[in-house]
């Protein structure tokens, strides 16, 4: 779990503490963040920087220091500043075991790494900003700071927890609009941030309710649907409230958040009504649009509800597959909807700039981050391409 200690980095915004200081105020696990984040084994950083791969898992277990000479090459190899290595500041420290991912044969040992440290990162960056700005509140039920309690307000079946929640929130029946902008009033941090695309190819979206916030990182591979975006919101959001120890690539917890994502984006006594007996692909791409779920998923919810035979679904599948990127069959994009972007962190950071002159070199300083870091995580950066003049 995150530890909440106050920064301590020496000397101000511009400035870098010496080699020295900082190999004798080092925390180990700075090194493995930051090993992580670059995804780089032990051994690639031993050949790197000279020293044999048992010396780096020395550093890293805390057995050994590496000397101040080194301290430079690290952060060079790792691509941090020499301060990010200090101990003292707040440390959004995440393992395997408290994170929910969908599938664990689909991705390595070193993806997951370095999913939860960009999850870490994303935690250290709102708490850094708020500690300037009072953002929502998290309104979630079960979770206390942390942690949630099993059976705690909401029902532990997940068709039920997804209609408990949408009273508990006040959503009425019908169809859920902005909905990354509401889990955000929530107190819910969601993210999907610029500058990781080597880990939007290798994992999926992510969820974890083990930090002061809950958090679900949301991977740029889920940006071109907005209708696959909004479903894995959902989906996230079905493991926060009723998964409260994370199984990694569990099969009942991610049947059980999709019946959860279901269920609370289309309702079924709200939406059985209105669903065709007979397929009727354009009826369904009308109910996509006014639903915000995809025709694969409202094709899945008329089996699930006995409308449709498994071979009748089967049928409809194939029609739907030869319409694929037709006009009105072609998703859009997640950047077409404001409202599904999420924008809490940016516009805080926006406030404390304006309200406390907070700049993104002071913001970078304080985490001990590089400022094109902040600058993507927060997705702040100039989006204009870069003309390269030879």
């Amino acid at each position: 779990m995150a530890t909440i200690d106050q920064p301590m980095l020496p000397g101000t915004a511009g400035q870098h503490p010496s080699p020295r200081a900082v190999a004798g105020a080092l925390d180990p696990a700075r090194i493995t963040q930051a090993r992580h984040l670059a995804a780089l084994t032990k051994k690639e950083v031993a050949e790197r920087i000279g020293v044999t791969p048992a010396a780096v898992g020395q550093y890293e277990a805390g057995i050994t220091r590496p000397g101040p000479a080194l301290i430079p090459q690290l952060a060079e190899v790792l691509a941090v500043p020499v301060e990010f290595f200090l101990a003292g500041r707040p440390f959004g420290k995440l393992d395997s075991s408290m994170a929910h991912f969908r599938s664990l044969r689909s991705t390595k040992l070193y993806q997951r790494a370095r999913a939860l440290g960009v999850a870490g990162q994303v935690w250290e960056l709102a708490h850094a900003l708020e500690r300037r700005v009072q953002l929502p509140l998290v309104d979630l039920p079960g979770f206390a700071g942390g942690e949630v309690h099993p059976g705690a307000e909401l029902s532990r079946d997940p068709v039920q927890a997804a209609q408990e929640l949408r009273s508990y929130w006040g959503l009425g029946e019908g169809p859920i609009s902005h909905l990354v902008r509401r889990l955000e009033t929530k107190g819910i941090v969601i993210a999907h941030p610029d500058g990781i695309d080597p880990l939007a190819q290798s994992v999926d979206a992510f969820s974890t309710s083990q930090l002061p916030r809950p958090l679900a990182v949301l991977t740029k591979n889920r940006c071109d649907d907005v209708y696959r975006f909004r479903f894995t919101a959902a989906h996230e959001l079905g493991h926060l409230v009723l998964h409260s120890d994370a199984a990694p690539g569990d099969s009942t917890h991610e049947r059980e958040a999709d019946a959860f994502a279901a269920e609370f984006l289309t309702p079924r006594n709200s939406l059985a009504p209105l669903l065709p007996r007979r397929m009727d692909l354009a009826g369904l791409a009308e109910l996509q649009r006014t639903w915000g779920v995809s025709v694969d998923s409202l094709i899945y919810r008329c089996r699930e509800l006995g409308l449709i035979s498994d071979a009748t679904a089967s049928r409809t599948y194939k029609r739907l597959n030869a319409l694929r990127g037709s006009p009105g069959f072609t998703p859009p994009s997640v950047s077409e909807y404001p409202g599904e972007q999420p924008v809490m962190l940016r516009q805080a950071f926006e406030l404390a700039a304006a309200e406390r002159s907070l700049t993104i070199a002071e913001l970078a300083h304080e985490l001990a981050w590089r400022p094109a870091r902040v600058e993507e995580i927060l997705g702040v950066g100039d989006p204009r391409p870069l003309l390269r003049l030879a």
